[in-house]
């Protein structure tokens, strides 16, 4: 992979990202490679993260939309994203440099609110995420009724505590919890998952990525807001309408080469158990 230039994101509030960054600024100028510092412009040919996933969803909509490839080293939490370990930092850019690093397209959502409210800004642009985006009640003792569209046929009215639009990236994250599937990132889709529905029978589904989303409020409702990626956007009142859609370029997600997804999987969500062994498949013998 030829790089000219790097940017750096670095985690906020936390002294050890800018200690690493230090390092691999000089490692990178040794390589003849200029580097930035928090910074996302179209002259970049590649972003380093260092910090959590929540650091790279910062990060993501200009990454996709300048087309830059992003490498998350993890210093956070889970590190679903940042999957390179803070160990494995020197060991990834070179295998980086020598192109044997694995870039995965990894769709992101769009959204905006189609008739705003006066207390809501307007959202004449889209807001994009990587994971997800929530609409969420703000009062314990009630749940709001979201009827919902997918290319203007009702799926349903979903009475629940909120609903979650995913990406395939995003299933391992809000949508899980709320009992959503897994889904491989590589598999372009759309996930609607209602937040402890009323109703048993208002199940999770997986939508084609080329439909155009609508969901409106009905029926009045106190303090439900919308969440992009963990951030606020906008309130919705009765009869708001909230369109969700895939946005048309994806993110260039940088990984190891050696680390499958389900190897991710079984490492941070702990599945079999501390210390589970990766049995070997017997190859099948022929006739």
């Amino acid at each position: 992979m030829k790089i000219k230039k790097a940017g750096i994101i670095l985690k906020q509030g936390s002294a050890k990202p800018r200690k690493i960054a230090t390092e691999l600024t000089k490692w990178l100028a040794n390589k003849g490679i200029d580097t930035v510092i928090d910074k996302v412009d179209k002259g970049l040919d590649i972003l380093i993260i260092l910090g959590g996933d929540g650091t790279l969803l910062h990060v993501a909509d200009k990454a996709s939309r300048y087309e830059i490839p992003v490498m998350g080293i993890n210093l956070g939490g889970l590190g679903f994203l940042t999957a390179v370990a803070a160990k494995e930092r020197f060991e990834a850019m070179e295998l980086l440099l020598a192109g044997k690093m694995v870039v995965e397209k990894r769709i992101l959502l769009k959204t905006k609110l189609l008739n705003p409210s006066a207390n809501s800004t307007s959202s004449e642009n889209y807001l994009y995420a990587l994971n997800d985006i929530v609409i969420s009640k703000g009062n314990i003792d009630q749940i709001v009724k979201l009827s919902t569209w997918a290319d203007q046929e009702f799926i349903t009215t979903y009475k629940a505590d909120g609903l979650i639009f995913s990406t395939p990236t995003g299933s391992t994250a809000y949508n899980l919890s709320s009992g959503g599937p897994i889904v491989q990132p590589r598999l372009p889709c759309i996930l609607v998952t209602p937040i402890c529905p009323f109703m048993l029978e208002s199940r999770p589904v997986l939508l084609s990525p080329d439909v155009t989303l609508v969901t409106q409020l009905a029926g009045k409702a106190d303090n439900v807001k919308v969440i992009v990626d963990g951030r606020f956007a906008w309130n919705m009142v009765e009869n708001s309408q909230l369109e969700v859609k895939t946005a048309k370029k994806p993110l260039h997600l940088i990984n190891m080469p050696q680390k499958g997804y389900f190897e991710i999987l079984r490492n941070k969500l702990n599945w079999g158990g501390s210390g589970n062994r990766t049995p070997k498949l017997r190859s099948k013998k022929s006739d």
